[in-house]
């Protein structure tokens, strides 16, 4: 995957309008100066978010060819996109609570993870047990930063144990986490269930972001 030049066009700045917040007009203009952003609509990504997997996937090696992918909140289908072109077509299966256009390779499902029943139809879309499950989830911020916090963790805590449930032996599980990583509880617990378990920051996760991603690989299946 290419990466954004680091040549530097010079700054957009972005008009105040009515009705939009002083935060909305910082967001936009970050989206216009990003070359993350750029890099991503040429290349015909859903989303900047797609340099962030296949940096951690550079890193860490966990997207081989042949492996079943299950990538849980995949909407918009940025890292849905990265994963079918690093494991192979047919290999990936996506779930979010919004719709998802199609993506060529992918089977993609609009549902909540955790309902009853919903495992058993993405492991038979799978056509198996997943060797990777990914979570770039996040809950919409409230502002408080406690409050966010304590979802952020509960959406991981879910995502994980649905990883503990559903991984084949040796398996990875790759999600996001904020405010200095994991909660000690569930990184003990993770450190028990894996051979190893690693914080990261992908160069494409914005400086000033909180957030960073847990990648934990060789699943114990018990």
């Amino acid at each position: 995957m290419a990466k954004p030049s680091s040549g530097r066009a010079p700054a957009q700045r972005v008009k105040s309008a009515k009705g939009r917040s002083v935060s909305s007009t910082r967001w936009l203009e970050r989206q216009l100066n990003d070359p993350y952003v750029a890099e991503a609509k040429r290349a015909g990504y859903r989303s900047r978010a797609a340099f962030k997997l296949a940096e951690l996937d550079d890193r860490f090696h966990f997207l081989k060819r042949g492996k079943r992918v299950l990538d849980l909140g995949a909407a918009p289908g940025g890292w849905t996109q990265v994963a079918v072109a690093r494991v192979g077509k047919d290999h990936v299966v996506g779930i979010d609570l919004l719709p998802i256009d199609p993506i060529p390779g992918a089977v993609l499902m609009q549902g909540d993870f955790l309902d009853d029943g919903i495992e058993k139809k993405l492991l038979d879309a799978l056509g198996g047990a997943p060797d990777v499950i990914l979570s770039d989830m996040a809950a919409p911020a409230t502002g408080h930063a406690a409050t966010d916090h304590l979802r952020i963790v509960a959406l991981v805590e879910a995502a994980y144990e649905f990883a503990r449930t559903a991984l084949a032996p040796g398996g990875s599980f790759v999600a996001k986490v904020f405010q200095g990583g994991t909660e000690r509880a569930l990184l003990e617990r993770m450190k028990k269930d894996f051979a190893s378990v690693k914080h990261a920051k992908p160069p494409a996760s914005r400086a000033e972001s909180a957030e960073v991603y847990v990648v934990a690989q060789g699943f114990r299946h018990r």
